[in-house]
């Protein structure tokens, strides 16, 4: 017996059934039968009881479905106050930017399967025209859009204080090491990694912070890129 469903794991959340993995699943160090970093996209909404889940950018969905299941199993077993019902939101603009995006359809298997709330927006004016006007405050953050310095730490700045008390975010590709030592194939389009890792070190003290980190140098196991944690104390 297992806590975990491996038939579900590899059907519809490391894989689009027939259609084959999820794209960018790699990078969370996930494979058909191993969720790596995946665990946390639901065990930290889960343990939270969030009401509100927000995953900023996602190229192959990955955060996202996880954040739904979950959702789904809170709400199965009445976790929430009554007449309330958990909600996932995912800001992505569509626009290339640090990985394509191929849920973006309607008949898309993750938005068919799962169906989170899709906001078709850049991140800063979702959270100026979507979450502020709609007074959202957030449970758990998911940071993985933009991955240059300046665009994850616009996102920190402005999401962070939308954050109910004892909210997480968790934002992605933070080992630097990692990212130091990836190779890519000549002529190979890549978008720079660095920046999370920077905001992450320039965070205040205001904030705990702790690293999941498992790549290690010539390691045969599939490593994620990196994951940060962080809430305010």
């Amino acid at each position: 017996m297992s806590i975990l469903n491996r038939g579900w794991i590899y059907d519809s959340i490391t894989r689009n059934q027939d259609s084959g993995s999820v794209p960018y699943r790699w990078t969370h160090g996930a494979n058909d039968l191993y969720m790596g970093s995946g665990i946390f996209y639901y065990a930290i909404p889960y343990f939270l009881k969030a009401e509100v889940c927000v995953c900023l950018g996602s190229g192959g969905g990955y955060v996202p479905r996880l954040m739904v299941d979950c959702v789904h199993e809170l709400n199965e077993t009445h976790m929430y106050p009554d007449h309330t019902a958990g909600e996932v939101f995912v800001v992505d603009a569509t626009n290339s930017i640090n990985g394509e995006v191929d849920w973006s359809d309607e008949d898309s298997f993750l938005r068919e399967k799962f169906n989170p709330k899709f906001i078709n927006s850049t991140t800063e004016d979702a959270f100026y025209n979507f979450f502020v006007k709609r007074d959202i405050k957030i449970d758990y953050l998911h940071i993985d859009a933009d991955h240059t310095y300046e665009g994850c730490k616009l996102d920190f700045d402005l999401y962070s204080t939308i954050m109910n008390e004892n909210g997480i975010i968790s934002i992605h590709d933070t080992d630097r090491e990692y990212w130091e030592n990836f190779e890519t194939y000549d002529g190979e389009e890549h978008d720079s990694c660095t920046g999370p890792s920077e905001v992450v070190k320039e965070v205040s003290d205001e904030w705990e912070t702790f690293n999941l980190f498992d790549y290690k140098e010539k390691s045969e196991k599939l490593s994620s890129s990196g994951l940060t944690l962080l809430r305010k104390r």
